[in-house]
């Protein structure tokens, strides 16, 4: 719904309304229509025929002179018609007023008739009109755009006017494009040369597919040039998309800000477009607004014009061919830093004028310059224009978007106080820049031809996260190492449910689109990308992206295309395998497989290697024909290693194709174990017999460096997702981390602990959590003491820590501390209670950067209510971002069910908590064991309110619904859920099946078990 017209400007030439009524809307221009001149003539050929009968001659000559007339009335082309602009009707519901003229008069007659048109294909055919299609129908490309903007900051409406020179490629009279919630005040369409307009019939919105659609007397022809030129305005909504209002607070003054967010298709709420990816065009942009505003866009400013009544119009050089979905303007006060590339690209990062004055953007800056010299570097093609505005605001819908010159970041993922920001806060704003860099080149040089293969752009852009994080930090080892972790470990959790979907997915319907855009695209479009790297070969694999790029720039690509040219680069070198062949199993089908590697009793040095599709509840495989047959199948990088107590074979690949096949390891014997997926390098888990995994744990306990940080790593990720899911017993995971106690290296501790974080959730409120509480504290406890706490280095940024490599070993430290607090060690709690003491008694803040959120949360979980209130007061009055965060997640760990649901409700109040902030309170409640319930009743008692402000936005709805759901575990919260549902089921359908599974699954490891995990645990802390 559109706001009041009293607060939308004024604008000429907006007389009466031109258009279709809402009840025609569907079935516009379904029937030719029939004139009343042709009636006429039909009349007179019938008086002709009766006086023939009276006269012969007469009839004669009344025949040929009829004959004439007719010929005279049916035969005009319509081009001497008067041109006409068609003023618009109401546009928010798709009516609009009864067809009329200036002032309101009825439009005056035609100078001539023209011929009724002919039907359409789809008309012919009986189909349901075009624009009442997902897609739109073809028929028009756009080629330029020229848009002019006048923003109104002062009660948050703007006008438009947009020029779209488009080509015909088939001949219609129904000019189907993207408009939504925009008041479209007229249309004109006109040829691209002096024949002049072409006579609008009507125009209407058709809300359901977002659609605008122009009637015209008469077809486009093909293959010739037209202008399509529309007046519209529209509020600057306070929501997260389209065109979109934020504030913020300087010297006591609330400041207002416009900025857009159109990926994937909120580009439509701003300006009538051809919103799909594959309609690239050129633009034109001119803004005009206050002279106490700036305003920027994709390009730079080419020439601004001052008006006396203080506004100024800056018009924007012309963009190169670009997609809708990230093209991108604001309307802001911000200041800027500024750097310049040594092949001349200008950066600049803006941001509020207190933030850039303390320097918080500097890091970002600095970092930004050097990553698009590598991309150029390493793509071999050059960032493609002169600019790149970095832009800090404090609402976003997400982290960031890579806007083509204009990329938009949410203040916690950009700014930057080295004094008060730990390693994994830096690390965050690091990955996210090099992220949305990448996109410069994947997804804005080359754009995904259409929705389905978001994952192009998307895990391409995730995977360089890694590789250019360890440009910057090459000690970090984050593509060899990290990538297991934050990535691959991650994914295959949600990968393994029933409920997936392939990377590559069918775009069917609108909200198809919004649902492609999830972990599977970015984290496991990453993870197969890394695959296939690996068994390219780097170098190889490089050249081949550069090809990839060289040819389809400023164009778009689809999966097809980067697989043909992979496979090219690896011909180049004398290797022919078909990547298409091998990568659409992986794309094109959901999941992933576990490899079982089984010794061979009777048989010397032969294997045998069977292959099946990974599922944690193997109760739905059995229910569910299609994920228990044998259709599921995946040509298989294996890599495999044979060792012993003190060494490791070089690794050998096996192509796995088959269920099962049997190969001979030349150097296997009875003292030797076998190990898979070497650097877990391929995505899929490696499972073995039980003698193998005994020689294996046997193996980290007499000498774990013999198997490299990555594998050890991943036999515990490996291990405890097999023995969640059945493949193992229970007590094969909680075995393998007693080695951990002699582990140095961040990696396995990292990996141990994000495993162990999911089974903490399903026996956190069970009677003998303490059991597994005191197994977890003995396997940390010597290395809790070993490593002991960080000193305060308040002086000194981790900026300038990180490059002495202290990164490794200050995040095991913080990894163990973490542990140690997590699960109750004693030391830990008296450590953290006296740092939180300590800055209340001094009101200075001495707690060491890389551990303050631990120290945060664990004081308000053991202290009392003035612990809570002093950190929400701080978190009130902190003008860091960085810190701002840490001190909102601490207020949710308190015990106290009060202060719990007191947050709950405050979180909704935008003035209080960020739009985007108030779903990170809600999970962070869901994950205390204190506020499990009071969060999974307040998401539902709020759920309308919840789904109306995060629905539309990627990610946000799905992101909630996990994270408040998935550490439920009875019977009674699982039928509550399916209830809920019942009652809810518009929207969100994919993630709520995925939640109803994933509760189902964990009510299903209670029962079978959770004894078993108890009894092991008893008769181990008893020895």
């Amino acid at each position: 719904m559109m706001e009041a017209d009293a607060a939308a400007p004024a604008r000429p030439g907006g007389g009466g309304g031109r258009g279709l009524s809402g009840q025609w809307a569907d079935g516009a221009a379904a029937r030719p229509r029939t004139t009343e001149r042709h009636i006429t003539v039909h009349k007179r050929l019938v008086l002709g025929f009766a006086v023939s009968i009276v006269a012969l001659l007469l009839v004669t000559m009344g025949a040929v002179l009829l004959s004439v007339r007719g010929e005279e009335c049916g035969g005009g082309d319509g081009r001497a018609a008067a041109a006409a602009d068609a003023p618009a009707g109401r546009a928010a519901n798709g009516s609009a007023r009864p067809d009329r003229g200036p002032a309101g008069q009825p439009p005056e007659p035609p100078a001539q008739e023209e011929q009724a048109p002919e039907e359409e294909e789809w008309q012919r055919r009986r189909e349901p009109p075009p624009w009442t299609r997902l897609r739109l129908p073809g028929h028009l490309r756009p080629l330029h755009y020229n848009l002019v903007l006048s923003a109104f900051m002062e009660n948050f409406t703007f006008g438009g006017e947009v020029n779209v020179q488009v080509e015909c490629l088939n001949a219609t009279r129904y000019l189907v494009l993207h408009a939504h919630r925009l008041h479209v005040e007229a249309v004109r369409v006109a040829e691209d040369r002096l024949a002049g307009a072409l006579r609008v019939a009507a125009f209407f919105l058709y809300p359901r597919t977002q659609a605008l659609v122009v009637v015209l007397n008469r077809s486009l022809e093909a293959l010739r040039s037209y202008n399509l030129k529309i007046l519209y305005d529209a509020p600057i909504e306070n929501e997260l998309l389209g065109f979109f209002r934020s504030s913020y607070v300087l010297y006591g003054e609330r400041r207002f800000l416009a900025v857009t967010q159109f990926s994937p298709t909120h580009a439509r709420k701003a300006f009538p477009c051809f919103d799909e990816p594959i309609y690239k065009a050129t633009f034109k942009i001119s803004i005009k607004h206050q002279a106490t505003y700036l305003s920027l866009s994709n390009m730079p400013v080419e020439t601004s014009v001052f008006e006396e009544d203080g506004w100024v119009t800056d018009h924007f050089s012309q963009t190169p061919l670009m997609s809708t979905y990230y093209l991108a303007w604001a309307v802001c006060n911000f200041t800027y830093r500024e750097t310049t590339t040594k092949n001349g690209v200008v950066i600049r990062l803006y941001a509020r004028p207190d933030a850039i004055r303390r320097g918080s953007g500097d890091y970002a800056l600095n970092i930004t310059r050097r990553l698009i010299e590598f991309y150029e570097d390493y793509f071999k093609v050059p960032y493609s224009l002169p600019k790149l505005d970095l832009l800090a605001v404090p609402k976003h819908p997400y982290a960031a978007m890579e806007n083509w010159g204009l990329s938009v970041f949410v203040e916690q993922r950009i700014l930057l106080d080295p004094s008060i920001s730990s390693i994994s806060y830096l690390l965050d704003v690091t990955m996210v820049i090099v992220h949305e860099l990448c996109h410069q080149w994947f997804g804005d040089l080359v754009t995904p031809v259409w929705w389905e293969d978001v994952w192009l752009k998307e895990g391409f852009a995730h995977y360089f996260e890694f590789v250019g994080t360890d440009y910057l930090y090459p000690g970090w080892n984050m593509e060899k190492q990290r990538f297991l972790t934050d990535v691959l470990h991650e994914v295959m959790l949600l990968d393994g449910l029933a409920s997936s979907h392939p990377v590559s997915q069918e775009v069917q319907q609108a909200t198809d689109i919004d649902r492609v855009f999830d972990w599977i695209a970015y984290k496991k479009g990453a993870a197969l990308i890394r695959m296939l790297a690996n068994f390219m070969g780097h170098s190889v694999f490089q050249m081949g992206l550069q090809d990839y790029l060289t040819i389809h720039k400023y164009g778009n690509a689809a999966r097809k295309d980067l697989w043909n040219t992979l496979s090219e680069a690896l011909q180049k070198v004398g290797k022919f395998v078909n990547i298409q062949e091998v990568m659409d199993q992986w794309t094109l089908q959901m999941g992933y497989p576990v490899i079982s590697i089984m010794g061979n009793e009777t048989a010397d040095n032969v294997i045998r290697i069977s292959q099946e599709h990974f599922i944690y509840d193997l109760d739905i495989k059995a229910k569910d024909p299609g994920l228990g047959n044998h259709s599921y199948l995946w040509q298989i990088p294996l890599t495999i290693a044979v060792g012993n107590t003190s060494h490791i074979s070089s690794e050998a690949i096996i192509w796995v194709s088959n269920k099962s096949e049997h190969h001979r390891i030349a150097s296997l014997d009875e003292r030797s174990w076998m190990l898979g997926n070497i650097n877990q390098t391929g995505y899929f888990r490696v499972n073995y017999d039980v003698r193998n995994w005994k020689m294996l744990i046997d193996q980290l306990m007499r000498n774990h460096k013999v198997i490299s940080v990555s594998n050890r790593a991943g036999l515990i990720d490996d291990a405890f997702n097999l023995a969640r899911a059945g493949y193992l017993p229970q007590h094969i995971p909680l075995e393998i981390i007693r080695y951990l106690s002699k582990e140095k290296e961040f990696l396995p501790w990292h990996a141990a602990s994000q495993a162990l974080y999911p089974l903490d959730k399903l026996l956190d409120r069970t009677e003998n959590y303490n059991i597994f509480n005191e197994y977890i504290l003995r396997q940390v406890a010597s290395m809790y003491l070993k490593l002991g706490w960080p000193t305060n280095n308040v002086d000194k940024s981790f900026v300038q820590a990180s490059y002495q490599a202290s990164y490794q070993h200050e995040e095991l430290r913080r990894e163990v501390i973490m542990l140690a607090c997590s699960f109750g060690n004693k030391h830990c709690h008296q450590q953290a209670a006296t740092l939180i003491s300590d800055w209340i008694s001094s009101n200075r803040n001495r707690i060491p950067l890389n551990v303050r959120d631990i120290v945060y949360c664990t004081g308000v979980s053991l202290m009392d209510e003035d612990v809570w209130e002093f950190i929400w007061m701080k978190f009130h009055s902190t003008i860091a971002v960085s810190e701002k965060k840490i001190l909102l997640e601490a207020l949710t760990c308190s015990d106290d069910r009060n202060l719990l649901n007191r947050l709950l409700n405050l979180s909704l109040n935008s003035e209080v908590v960020l739009d985007q902030d108030a779903i990170d309170v809600i999970i962070h409640v869901a994950r205390n064991p204190h506020g499990r319930d009071l969060a999974w009743k307040f998401f539902r008692e709020k759920w309308k309110i919840l789904n109306a402000r995060y629905g539309e936005a990627l990610f946000m709805n799905s992101k909630l619904i996990s994270g408040v759901t998935e550490f439920l575990n009875t019977d009674s919260e699982l039928n509550e859920l399916k209830n809920f549902i019942k009652t809810y089921e518009e929207g969100s359908a994919a993630s709520f099946s995925r939640a109803v599974e994933t509760v189902e699954a964990n009510v299903r490891w209670q029962t079978l078990y959770k004894e078993e995990l108890f009894q092991w645990l008893r008769k181990s802390l008893t020895h």
